[in-house]
Protein backbone atom coordinates (compact mmCIF):
# COMPACT_ATOMS: atom_id res chain seq x y z
CA UNK A 1 0.00 0.00 0.00
CA UNK A 2 1.20 3.56 -1.01
CA UNK A 3 1.75 5.41 2.33
CA UNK A 4 -0.90 8.59 1.87
CA UNK A 5 -1.82 11.06 4.30
CA UNK A 6 -5.75 11.23 5.33
CA UNK A 7 -6.44 13.49 2.50
CA UNK A 8 -4.73 11.25 0.33
CA UNK A 9 -6.79 8.16 1.16
CA UNK A 10 -9.92 9.90 1.29
CA UNK A 11 -9.27 11.26 -2.24
CA UNK A 12 -8.00 8.19 -3.16
CA UNK A 13 -11.58 6.26 -2.18
CA UNK A 14 -13.49 8.97 -3.63
CA UNK A 15 -11.56 8.32 -6.92
CA UNK A 16 -12.09 4.81 -6.81
CA UNK A 17 -15.68 5.41 -6.55
CA UNK A 18 -15.69 7.97 -9.05
CA UNK A 19 -14.30 5.14 -11.31
CA UNK A 20 -16.46 2.40 -10.54
CA UNK A 21 -19.79 4.67 -11.16
CA UNK A 22 -18.44 5.46 -14.53
CA UNK A 23 -19.18 2.19 -15.60
CA UNK A 24 -16.56 2.08 -17.93
CA UNK A 25 -17.17 4.99 -19.77
CA UNK A 26 -14.21 6.87 -20.87
CA UNK A 27 -14.07 10.67 -18.99
CA UNK A 28 -11.41 13.49 -19.48
CA UNK A 29 -10.44 16.29 -17.27
CA UNK A 30 -10.35 14.54 -14.24
CA UNK A 31 -7.40 15.96 -12.68
CA UNK A 32 -9.15 19.22 -12.84
CA UNK A 33 -12.07 18.61 -11.70
CA UNK A 34 -10.82 16.81 -8.17
CA UNK A 35 -9.17 20.00 -7.68
CA UNK A 36 -12.00 22.87 -8.74
CA UNK A 37 -14.06 20.33 -6.43
CA UNK A 38 -11.45 20.31 -3.42
CA UNK A 39 -10.70 23.77 -3.85
CA UNK A 40 -13.66 25.77 -2.52
CA UNK A 41 -13.95 23.45 0.84
CA UNK A 42 -10.28 24.25 1.74
CA UNK A 43 -10.57 27.62 0.97
CA UNK A 44 -13.52 28.01 3.10
CA UNK A 45 -12.07 25.97 5.52
CA UNK A 46 -9.37 27.71 6.05
CA UNK A 47 -10.69 31.01 6.27
CA UNK A 48 -13.11 30.01 9.25
CA UNK A 49 -9.67 28.60 10.66
CA UNK A 50 -7.99 31.99 10.89
CA UNK A 51 -11.58 33.65 11.61
CA UNK A 52 -11.75 35.57 8.10
CA UNK A 53 -8.25 36.99 7.87
CA UNK A 54 -7.90 36.71 4.57
CA UNK A 55 -4.00 37.46 5.21
CA UNK A 56 -3.57 34.77 6.70
CA UNK A 57 -5.67 32.07 4.86
CA UNK A 58 -3.86 33.56 2.14
CA UNK A 59 -0.16 32.35 3.82
CA UNK A 60 -2.16 29.02 5.07
CA UNK A 61 -2.72 28.07 1.42
CA UNK A 62 0.41 29.50 -0.28
CA UNK A 63 -1.46 31.98 -2.40
CA UNK A 64 -1.38 35.62 -2.24
CA UNK A 65 -4.06 37.66 -0.97
CA UNK A 66 -5.09 38.72 -4.57
CA UNK A 67 -5.77 35.22 -5.84
CA UNK A 68 -7.31 34.12 -2.95
CA UNK A 69 -9.76 37.12 -3.39
CA UNK A 70 -10.14 36.09 -6.85
CA UNK A 71 -10.81 32.21 -5.71
CA UNK A 72 -13.30 33.43 -3.49
CA UNK A 73 -15.62 35.34 -6.12
CA UNK A 74 -15.02 32.25 -8.46
CA UNK A 75 -16.45 30.13 -5.90
CA UNK A 76 -18.50 32.60 -4.57
CA UNK A 77 -17.58 32.52 -1.14
CA UNK A 78 -18.66 35.23 1.14
CA UNK A 79 -16.26 36.52 4.16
Amino acid sequence: MIDDNVIAKSVRIAMQEYLRDLGGENTCGVLDMVVKSAEKPVIELILQHVNGNQTQAAKMLGINRNTLRKKMRLHKINN
